[in-house]
């Protein structure tokens, strides 16, 4: 596996975003996720209202949460791609909702369309959360770069009808690994600068249960050679997880969920990215403290 850089995440560093900076590596930033579909597999839909996503917003900044990210097309398995026309006008209206929040909290746009991240962007959101690492659309880092936004470049396989139906490769590492290097090369070409990008390995995106198990075991590694980058892990209430407890229901994955939050930041994660906000800062607080007296 090529080794980009062999630094540690031991000193803090800084997400260089449009009109903030989040440091990360001492602490681990807390990503609360804002799902405006009425299909989202966490939740059904519960968002799907402006009403209901300001409260939902409103508790996540009390519970001390960092970013905040919001999708108007599901990606769980089964979901039906969405026109840009329908995405953009879901993401439009929880906009001023957002703006007022502003200050208070990065915010990011989950799309893997370079259309509606402008849109996002123009209104300021500072972050692209693209599930595909810029496979389905790679002009959108350009939009990235027009608007010096933050860019998370997740590893997935396939298209969106078929990123959860892939035969498993053999070895997970070296995939996750290769596709990213090919992801950040396309940004950077496209005008993103390093300092600008956050990796994010795929759990639950064509991989095996198995496979994201390994994942967050292993990030030591991921988070080895790819030192300078910050790396985010996304493992709430999903299917893995409940898996792993006997087949728990997805509203019985708290407890799991914090778990596998609390191996991902001891391996290396800078940034978790959840739904439940309040449980994931306080995990992540704990971990830090343990951390930091572990460092030499």
């Amino acid at each position: 596996m090529e080794n980009v850089t062999a630094k540690t995440n031991a000193e803090p560093r800084v997400w260089k975003l449009a009109r903030r900076s989040l440091p990360w590596g001492a602490r681990t930033l807390v990503m609360g996720v804002i799902n405006l579909t009425p299909d989202s597999f966490s939740d059904g839909g519960r968002w799907f209202t402006r009403k209901r996503a300001w409260g939902n917003v409103e508790r996540m900044i009390e519970n001390g949460v960092d970013i905040i990210d919001i999708g108007g097309e599901s990606t769980r398995p089964g979901a039906q791609a969405v026109s840009e026309e329908e995405e953009i006008r879901r993401v439009e209206k929880y906009i001023n909702v957002m703006l007022i929040f502003n200050s208070k909290a990065a915010y990011s746009i989950d799309t893997t369309k370079a259309s509606v991240a402008r849109v996002a962007l123009e209104a300021g959101v500072e972050i692209v959360n693209d599930i595909s690492g810029l496979r389905f659309d790679p002009t959108l880092a350009d939009v990235a770069a027009r608007y010096d936004a933050g860019l998370i470049l997740m590893h997935s396989r396939g298209s969106f009808e078929t990123m959860h139906k892939q035969e498993p490769v053999t070895d997970i590492l070296k995939e996750v690994a290769g596709d990213w290097l090919r992801a950040i090369k396309e940004a950077e070409r496209r005008g993103v600068k390093k300092e600008k990008i956050v990796l994010d390995p795929g759990i639950g995106f064509s991989k095996t249960q198995k496979q994201n198990v390994e994942l967050i075991a292993k990030l030591d590694v991921l988070a080895r050679d790819f030192g300078d980058f910050p790396l985010l892990v996304g493992t709430s209430r999903k299917s893995f997880v409940g898996h792993l407890l006997g087949g728990a229901p997805v509203n019985k994955r708290i407890h799991g969920t914090m778990a596998s939050v609390a191996a991902a930041v001891l391996r290396g994660a800078s940034i978790v990215r959840v739904h439940d906000v309040r449980a994931a800062v306080e995990t992540v607080r704990v971990v830090d403290a343990l951390k930091a007296e572990a460092r030499p």
